[in-house]
């Protein structure tokens, strides 16, 4: 009984260091991140295309239709002319290889919940999280401020959808 009265403050004192704070690292900036959300909220409100104007500005010569969805999701379905970039490769970088050098390139985006299938490749998401906020954020963050994103809902088969063929199992 000693042992263990003995223990208690031993096991609390070890405890209470785990539980200092921990600064952030300067490499996030979370305050920043909200004023950029902020600047963007009413440029975004102005930028959402229903499907035809959509569609139309997207096969233009010099837009670029951008899909951020993870690759197994785009090889597995997208948008007919859609070039795929995932969120989270998103660098300077890695931008301007697909977007290019020109900061003013017209950029079209959507992402799962633009659609009523909610089936594999495009399964609903939390509306909060939707891949299309972030995407938007991010790319007027780097600095592509030229973005324009699907408005509405609606099936893949309203849109040009390019599937990949189902994988056949290999026989045993």
């Amino acid at each position: 009984m000693r042992i263990m009265l003995l223990a208690i403050p031993v096991v609390l004192l070890a405890s209470t260091s785990f539980a200092q704070p921990v600064e952030s690292s300067p490499e996030i900036d979370y305050d920043g991140f909200v004023e950029l959300t902020g600047s963007v909220q009413s440029i975004r409100e102005t930028r959402l295309l229903d499907r035809e104007e959509f569609l139309l500005r997207a096969a233009a010569d010099g837009a670029l239709l951008l899909d951020t969805r993870s690759a197994a999701a785009f090889r597995a379905g997208h948008i007919e002319g859609a070039v795929n970039l995932p969120f989270s490769d998103f660098t300077e970088t890695a931008l301007r290889e697909v977007i290019g050098d020109d900061s003013n390139r017209p950029i079209y985006i959507y992402c799962n919940n633009n659609f009523t299938d909610n089936a594999a490749p495009v399964m609903s998401k939390k509306a909060p999280l939707a891949l299309n906020i972030p995407t938007f954020i991010n790319l007027h963050g780097y600095g592509y401020t030229n973005v324009w994103e699907l408005g509405g809902l609606m099936p893949t088969s309203k849109v040009p959808w390019v599937s990949a063929p189902p994988q056949r199992e290999a026989p045993i």
